[in-house]
């Protein structure tokens, strides 16, 4: 696009372009950007278009009122707000056509109206396939199951309400069947604490993305930070004075380009280098099932084992390239290399599909928070990654409206495992 085509695009979208009444309806009135309440006439009814401006008078080339008028009539919207695909006129030269579509209104309202009582529903269901450990016998009152505490955190995570408020949902969902014993809202901070639920909920989050394997084969890597109101104290070295930093959570997740589900999470260490978690992420992505088409990944991620492992799955990793990167290492980094040295275009459509990992952790953030509101470690990760089960929860609540699918952990079940000890 040169000089002119992206002005004219500037003046599509801050001006405003009137156009003639039959029997000149070709014609277009577009005001000067240099001069107050001057207008240049841009004619369109003849093959080749014309304008009444200095610029096209002295080349009688396209000016950027021209321009202007086909990005105008190239975005034009409905009455109704939604954007459709529109026509595009062609006049000596094709104007990209641009294809978008339409949200369906119907289903998402129809998942929305019901989705407090379908995730309580899908939540009994996916935690009903958890073992519960073999305890030996004590004195007191018997401690919760693994079952009812799962369910609690989760629940109270989606909800979003303090454990206080929260207790009147718990009592509800004991009354409906899905508690084998009432539950004080109080006691799910214990729950979070629990060191024992945290490989749980890690293979719950797989768990509960294997409804849609059918359906997602493309996948985007990436890492986001959970904040706290936890903060770290040290002195500083140099100047020798104190200085503080909120604590933060680390995830790594990979996740589905079209839908958003989650299909593998790692937490480490908040300093933890993200290009190692690429493997591991692609890994338990294809062990629970899914089709490994393409990965997708920022700069950050750009090495020869992740794109070996990806090949090693069958797909193709569309990394983005370092400035100094070279292909000197061969083997499937060099045939991606040379694939965006020659056709760059086509392999950054592919690569951009990395933007939907954003939408993913913007999706969890708004909905259930960008920080957590535990004060330890092992409670902060957990409650990360009940997030994040809810969030996979919520998209099976959507995609049961969009795409007529019946979610059921029965044959999952199997795959959850608790530790020995």
């Amino acid at each position: 696009m040169d000089a002119r085509q992206e002005r004219g695009r500037q003046i599509a979208a801050t001006c405003q372009t009137t156009q003639g009444r039959p029997p000149h309806s070709r014609r277009f009135y577009v005001p000067s950007a240099s001069q107050d309440g001057r207008r240049y006439t841009v004619d369109l009814s003849t093959e080749n278009p014309s304008c009444t401006c200095p610029d096209y008078e002295e080349r009688e080339m396209k000016c950027k009122h021209i321009y202007a008028v086909l990005f105008r009539m190239e975005t034009a919207e409905n009455p109704d707000g939604t954007t459709t695909v529109t026509e595009t006129l062609t006049v000596s030269e094709t104007i990209e056509r641009k294809t978008t579509y339409k949200q369906d209104w119907p289903a998402y309202n129809r998942a929305q109206s019901a989705e407090k009582d379908r995730v309580q529903e899908l939540l009994f269901d996916l935690c009903r396939g958890i073992p519960e450990p073999t305890r030996p016998p004590t004195r007191g009152p018997r401690p919760h199951t693994y079952r009812d505490s799962i369910f609690a955190a989760v629940f109270k995570v989606y909800g979003t309400f303090s454990s206080r408020r929260f207790s009147s949902d718990l009592r509800e969902a004991h009354r409906r069947g899905y508690l084998s014993r009432p539950i004080s809202g109080l006691k799910t901070i214990q729950f979070m604490e629990n060191p024992a639920l945290t490989p749980i909920l890690k293979q719950l989050v797989q768990v509960s993305s294997l409804p849609l394997r059918a359906v997602e084969t493309d996948f985007a890597i990436d890492s986001s930070g959970f904040g706290s109101n936890r903060y770290e104290s040290w002195i500083d070295e140099r100047y020798g004075t104190p200085r503080r930093k909120a604590v933060w959570v680390k995830a790594h997740i990979g996740c589905g380009v079209k839908t958003n589900v989650v299909t593998a999470v790692r937490i480490l260490d908040k300093d933890s280098g993200d290009c190692p978690q690429l493997v591991p992420l692609v890994k338990e992505t294809a062990a629970g099932g899914f089709t490994i088409g393409e990965v997708s990944a920022d700069k950050a991620y750009v090495s020869y084992a992740n794109f070996e492992e990806v090949a090693g799955c069958g797909g193709s990793a569309f990394i983005a390239f370092k400035a100094g990167t070279t292909a000197a290492q061969g083997g499937e980094l060099e045939k991606m290399f040379h694939y965006f040295s020659f056709k760059r275009d086509e392999y950054l459509a592919h690569y951009h599909k990395r933007s939907n990992v954003e939408s993913t952790f913007s999706m969890i953030k708004r909905k259930f928070g960008g920080e957590v509101r535990c004060k330890t470690d092992t409670a902060m990760v957990n409650e990360v990654l009940c997030k994040l089960v809810a969030h996979n929860l919520c998209v099976l609540v959507q995609e049961e409206q969009e795409l007529g699918i019946a979610p059921l952990f029965r044959k999952e079940s199997s795959l959850i495992r608790i530790s020995d000890s």
